[in-house]
């Protein structure tokens, strides 16, 4: 049997969520059907580590696709020309998009659509794209996978998608996320927030991911309580709208909010595992990764109580709206002095955890694609 998978999104060191998922996944998927003849098509040059065994053949095609007009092509041009070499027995694409031009069987994983309901968080041309093509990638595809009920639903609702066709494979978290000791978070304190005790947001520097409201929010914390807490934001600048720039540039120059970009995976779990609680107040995600990873760091979530990160966090996060700066602020409070409640969230979040773990992930996705090929 022959399996191609869409693998653009395997970039060495910056691998981002889709990218994450496709790398756990198909790392497993691979070890556990040798049998199996998989190929793995790129856009750009690839890194060697993404080449999981010797049944996997690499293939390169122009061009790399990260504009609208490129994807376009990419997707209806240059990969159905490759499919018609290969051959395969299905085509699954792990970042939403499948080609409408080719016949091959197609597997699909829409992680969100997120799009449908805050356009505006993206640049135009992107959302023009998505909302014209998304609908068809739904109908033409074979099978769908998405990341959780809520997202099933939400293209159940959106594209009225059969529920029969679509299977829900949830995420999982790097194992290297851990309980660091008391020495360790020390360190972690000095490394990151200058010896002082912390909340973390880790995710893009986006419009969706709320920073708009987490930083009032947390000065305002701050300028009632006198804490000498911090806020540390990691990750890398994705879009920004005129709001966001404007309370970036606040958080700079507050000087109790601590910018680090985007941390490799040694620093993170130890960004993580030394922080006050990891903060994530997004208004709207298909799962939400950096609450199951705070789970396996055994940190105090906050988070949305919206989309998915209710269905993820389950009674082991306090939820909040996300689109309310005072509630926001309140949790950030109760979580600074209340130990207690940190505790019970810690010993929540440990058994929440086993929930979610990329062994599960690549079972489920296994499942996915043997329902797809029997169609």
């Amino acid at each position: 049997m022959k399996i191609a998978v869409n693998t653009r999104l395997l970039l060495r060191d910056r691998l981002d969520g889709i990218g994450w998922f496709t790398f756990e996944v198909f790392k497993r998927i691979v070890a556990a059907h040798p049998e199996v003849e998989f190929h793995f098509i790129f856009d750009r040059p690839y890194s060697s580590e993404f080449i999981f065994g010797k049944n996997v053949k690499a293939h390169v095609i122009p061009p790399p696709a990260r504009h609208p007009m490129l994807m376009k092509i990419w997707y209806d041009w240059s990969l159905p020309a490759l499919l018609k070499r290969i051959k395969p027995d299905i085509f699954i694409s792990p970042d939403a998009q499948i080609s409408l031009t080719s016949s091959v069987k197609q597997l699909v994983v829409i992680h969100d659509i997120n799009f449908e309901h805050f356009p505006q968080d993206i640049p135009k041309v992107y959302t023009d794209f998505l909302k014209k093509r998304s609908p068809r990638f739904a109908e033409k595809a074979s099978r769908i996978a998405t990341v959780s009920e809520f997202s099933k639903q939400d293209l159940i609702k959106t594209y009225q998608v059969d529920p029969d066709k679509i299977d829900v494979v949830y995420n999982g978290a790097n194992t290297d996320y851990r309980t660091l000791s008391s020495e360790e978070k020390v360190l972690a304190k000095q490394e990151f927030a200058q010896g002082e005790d912390y909340f973390i947001f880790v995710g893009s520097i986006h419009p969706r991911k709320n920073l708009q409201r987490l930083i009032p929010a947390f000065l305002a914390y701050k300028k009632r309580t006198n804490s000498t807490v911090k806020l540390v934001l990691v990750g890398n600048i994705f879009w920004q709208d005129d709001q966001l720039k404007e309370t970036m540039a606040e958080a700079i120059a507050s000087g109790s909010i601590l910018l680090k970009g985007r941390l490799g995976s040694r620093d993170l779990t130890r960004a993580i595992g030394g922080a006050l609680a990891s903060v994530y107040v997004s208004y709207f995600e298909g799962f939400g990764i950096p609450i199951v990873e705070a789970f396996y760091a055994g940190v105090p979530v906050i988070t949305s109580n919206v989309t998915s990160m209710p269905e993820v966090a389950g009674d082991a996060a306090l939820l909040v709206d996300p689109f309310s700066i005072d509630e926001i602020s309140n949790a950030l409070e109760r979580i600074a002095t209340d130990e207690a409640l940190r505790k019970l969230l810690i010993e929540r979040g440990n058994k929440r955890a086993e929930i979610f773990h990329w062994d599960k992930s690549a079972e489920a996705m296994w499942n996915c694609i043997t329902k797809a090929l029997q169609k």
